[in-house]
């Protein structure tokens, strides 16, 4: 279910058991005020320092999206003091992620617009459009 196609059967283990150490974790930091750092996290579920902030964490990023696209509430904040990850507390924690998540992607739209030289409507309905006929 969450192997890697480089690890086979042992890499699936090896995913499934950082997946279950993952939520253990999240489990206890639910609520944007009981966030977990990246690095704090990648601590527990990996136990061993990441190598730098960026490319050493990959590994916890694309964990933490596969837990997403299976509906598990995992969010996030950037803020300077307190920012992490957690698991939404509340409808409201969830909205707020969802909000933050929907404005980075107007955005991306957006500047795809200018690049197209069209506006952001007119690409939202093409876009729209293009689902309807792949759906079809």
């Amino acid at each position: 279910m969450y192997g890697d196609t480089k690890g086979g059967m042992n890499g699936m283990k090896r995913d499934e058991r950082y997946i279950a150490r993952l939520l253990a974790v999240l489990s206890r930091h639910v609520g944007k005020a009981r966030a977990i750092s990246m690095v704090e996290l990648y601590r527990f579920v990996f136990e061993e320092e990441p190598k730098d902030k960026i490319s050493g964490t990959r590994r916890l990023r694309q964990l933490i999206t596969r837990l997403r696209k299976e509906g598990v509430p995992v969010c996030s904040s950037t803020e300077t003091n307190g920012g992490g990850y957690y698991l939404a507390s509340t409808g409201t924690d969830l909205e707020v992620y969802c909000k933050k998540l929907r404005r980075r992607a107007l955005r991306a739209l957006a500047m795809e617009a200018k690049l197209r030289n069209t506006t952001l409507p007119e690409l939202i309905g093409q876009i729209q459009l293009n689902l309807t006929r792949e759906v079809a």
